[in-house]
């Protein structure tokens, strides 16, 4: 069973700064694309910021210049590291797994985001 544990949410400013992590097993990270994503209430899920095939970070439009995902291949972790933080950052975040060998897609229990003054 594939499991990614998430942690880091919480409640923040707007400017301020929150790292989520998410931890999943040796086997999955390493056959794992590896990705963030949030869901704001009422909105639909969307991606934040992912890795592609070649282990380069992509980001949404949203999130340039703010956000950098980042992994520990040691610790078997991905990060997100969220700066400048902003109300409409406020959501919802998952951690997702993309297994390219069985092409299936996995997520994490999600953590609450809220950027409020």
């Amino acid at each position: 069973q594939v499991q990614l544990v998430e942690s880091g949410g919480g409640l923040v400013q707007p400017g301020g700064s929150l790292r989520l992590s998410c931890a999943t097993s040796g086997s999955v990270f390493r056959l794992s694309r590896m990705a963030w994503y949030r869901q704001a209430p009422g909105k639909q899920r969307e991606v934040v910021a992912a890795f592609t095939s070649g282990g380069t970070p992509t980001y949404a439009d949203s999130a340039k210049g703010r956000f950098t995902i980042s992994r520990d291949n040691a610790a078997n972790t991905v990060y997100l590291q969220m700066n400048s933080l902003r109300p409409e950052d406020t959501a919802v975040y998952y951690c997702s797994a993309f297994i390219v060998t069985s092409n299936r897609n996995y997520w994490g229990q999600g953590t609450q985001v809220t950027v409020s003054s």
